[in-house]
């Protein structure tokens, strides 16, 4: 399951992350990265971006960019 499919009050842990390019630098820049619990929080109300807590700190992402990132 990806990220960008998780809906509001959903929690996971980071099992991948599938963009390795500018994308990937960008998620692991904001601190997204494999083995880190995160909790869905809300998404806007035009289903985007979603607003996902990691480990403590909260971060806006894209759907498009959400689901590069695997969770379980």
């Amino acid at each position: 399951m990806t990220l960008d499919q998780l809906k509001p009050g959903s929690e996971g842990i980071i099992k991948k992350i599938s963009a390795w390019d500018k994308l990937g630098q960008r998620l692991m820049d904001m601190g997204v990265y494999p083995g880190q619990n995160l909790k869905v929080i809300r998404n806007a109300p035009l289903n985007d971006p979603m607003e996902v807590q990691i480990e403590g700190y909260y971060v806006s992402l894209r759907h498009d960019e959400a689901r590069f990132v695997e969770v379980g």
